[in-house]
């Protein structure tokens, strides 16, 4: 069974989404089906099949979240330092051809989220920095072709 990494935040996360489908959205869908129940002919009742459909969809999110969770590998990134980049690394860039600098934090699949700077650990921009350290130039294939980033510093926040 392999183990899936992530930060505390990310399980916490996940941890708050399994609750909320299981207290809150599984008996609301219920209620759904058993009002659709009594329309009447359920082979011509669209709220039934979307509520059966939204169900479906419920339940398989369920065991997804509890299989990754049961896989977690918590790493506590407040325990963590060094000068190499690794899991849970927040790393400054410098795009060597247009001066632009972003900063991102390196985390599990499932907490991936560019637009508020966390990458995920298996994406090509992760898999080109672990490893390196401030001052590293690290080339990256994009759609766009091969970008190069120096990385100007390595957190741990």
């Amino acid at each position: 069974m392999e183990k899936v990494p992530m930060t505390a935040e990310g399980y916490r996360a996940l941890d708050e989404e399994l609750k909320r489908l299981k207290t809150v959205e599984r008996p609301a869908v219920i209620a759904q089906i058993a009002e659709a129940r009594t329309h009447g002919d359920l082979s011509e009742n669209a709220e039934y099949h979307a509520a059966k459909e939204r169900q479906g969809w419920i339940e398989g999110r369920i065991a997804e979240i509890e299989d990754k969770m049961a896989r977690a590998q918590v790493i506590d990134v407040s325990k963590l330092s060094g000068a190499q980049v690794k899991f849970g690394a927040t790393v400054s860039l410098v795009d060597e051809d247009t001066d632009e600098e972003a900063r991102y934090q390196i985390v599990g699949e499932h907490e991936a989220d560019v637009k508020q700077g966390r990458v995920s650990i298996s994406s090509p921009l992760a898999r080109a920095m672990i490893g390196k350290e401030t001052g590293d130039v690290v080339e990256v294939n994009t759609p766009g072709g091969v970008k190069a980033y120096e990385i100007t510093k390595v957190e741990w926040a």
